[in-house]
């Protein structure tokens, strides 16, 4: 099956099902689309930060959370998240709010927001508390015969099961999902081009964005008029007109510029790249024939916490001795193979997959040491690692499409009752 040159601009470059698709719509109405955050976080009762539980529908984050901002009469700076979720959809998540009071939060009424005080925390919520995301998707207007359908699901569901999972690919809302520009910048970054980086993000323009968008874009990328330009962003554009009315008054203080951003966004930057080079090692891996569910000689596995859930923090290199246990562990959910987001702390191992990770590294000509961002200090990254295998257990359900008639839709889940949700046979297929 052909892969989208948008996921090839991710990293993605092959699939582990061969099944052909089913074709079909996503996202006709925002709650064909649930997404639920998975964390690993615990929250107290005392810290300088709130914790909040957001349930949102049909909002972009960073504009939800400049609304919240304005309304709380404090800078969008004070709120972290663990991730962007996709817009036209019903998404709930964490966020932190620095030195906000829970009674504060009452004071919140926009549509479609719903926001739960979890606890507080000394500690914000950002990139590294991200576990994983639970979906449940309304897929619409498919137009196969019903016994066809079937046929094909059950081929994937099948192939998925025999995997134990999917690879854990970070998908497409991690780059930016009209505008795949967020691992660009941070490359640029990453190379010590701020200046590129600071251009790239302000008015690199990309074809599925509005008309309009495209052509000021356009325009200031070959003008760099920043004056002229502030006139003609259209305000939704915030970031980018936030960068550009500092190099008004500090025309070459690129770095200076991504200080007027959330330290959120400036984080993502770097961690998009470190997930493009994370994306191209998997697919190397299964290239190679390498198990996704199975550790071999030379694989870092983390175990799982108290919460049942991979902890990175806890990580151990598999030997030839090793290699039996580990898997036994790997078997039972307790214990997962890794790959690296690679930074300035990585450590491979002199192995097969250490092999791959170091080539694929060696091949984007950037070095451990780049990671380290002496223009800005606080995005430098460590680096750290994450499974390579996204435990889920397929179930679908086929139903009429009351919003395309004669269409069928489809319901796909990997939480959804079991009862309800057809299962593959446990057989081949």
């Amino acid at each position: 099956m052909q892969v989208p040159d948008i996921e090839k601009q991710t990293g993605i470059d092959l699939y582990v099902t061969k099944t052909e698709g089913i074709g079909g719509k996503l996202k006709q109405t925002s709650e064909d689309f649930i997404v639920e955050e998975v964390t690993g976080r615990d929250e107290g009762e005392e810290g300088k930060y709130l914790i909040l539980e957001l349930t949102k529908n049909n909002w972009e984050t960073h504009h939800l959370i400049r609304d919240m901002s304005r309304i709380l009469g404090i800078s969008s700076k004070r709120f972290g998240f663990a991730g962007t979720k996709d817009k036209r959809a019903l998404t709930t998540q964490h966020i932190s709010i620095y030195d906000l009071e829970a009674e504060d939060v009452e004071r919140i009424k926009l549509r479609d927001v719903d926001l739960k005080v979890l606890g507080r925390s000394n500690k914000d919520v950002g990139l590294g508390d991200l576990v994983g995301n639970k979906f449940k998707i309304i897929i619409r207007d498919v137009d196969l015969p019903e016994e066809e359908l079937d046929n094909r699901l059950l081929n994937i569901t099948s192939t998925i099961n025999k995997l134990d999972g999917v690879p854990n690919f970070f998908g497409i809302q991690r780059f930016g999902s009209r505008r795949p520009i967020t691992h660009l910048v941070g490359e640029s970054i990453v190379r010590g081009d701020i200046e590129k980086a600071a251009i790239d993000y302000i008015g690199l323009s990309f074809p599925d964005e509005h008309e309009k968008t495209r052509l000021v874009r356009d325009r200031f990328y070959k003008e760099r008029n920043y004056i002229e330009s502030l006139k003609e962003y259209p305000v939704q554009l915030r970031y980018e007109r936030a960068m550009m009315h500092y190099l008004v008054n500090n025309p070459d203080d690129f770095a200076g510029a991504f200080g007027e951003l959330s330290s959120n966004m400036r984080n993502m930057f770097v961690h998009a790249y470190q997930s493009y080079i994370y994306n191209r090692i998997i697919c190397r891996r299964i290239r190679e024939k390498l198990p996704l569910n199975e550790a071999i000689e030379g694989d870092i596995v983390c175990f799982k916490n108290k919460q049942g859930l991979p902890d990175t923090s806890r990580l151990e290199t598999v030997t030839s001795s090793k290699v039996k246990g580990i898997n036994n562990l790997i078997r039972r959910g307790r214990a997962f193979v890794t790959a690296p987001l690679v930074g300035t702390s990585t450590e491979f191992t002199d192995s097969s997959p250490g092999n791959i990770e170091k080539e694929i590294l060696q091949k984007t000509g950037v070095e451990q040491k780049d990671f380290r961002i002496p223009e800005i200090p606080r995005i430098t990254s460590k680096g750290r690692r994450r499974e390579i295998l996204l435990n889920v257990k397929p179930a679908y359900a086929i139903a009429d499409d009351e919003l395309n008639e004669g269409k069928k839709k489809l319901y796909w889940s990997s939480a959804c009752p079991r009862e309800v949700m057809r299962q593959p046979s446990s057989g081949n297929t």
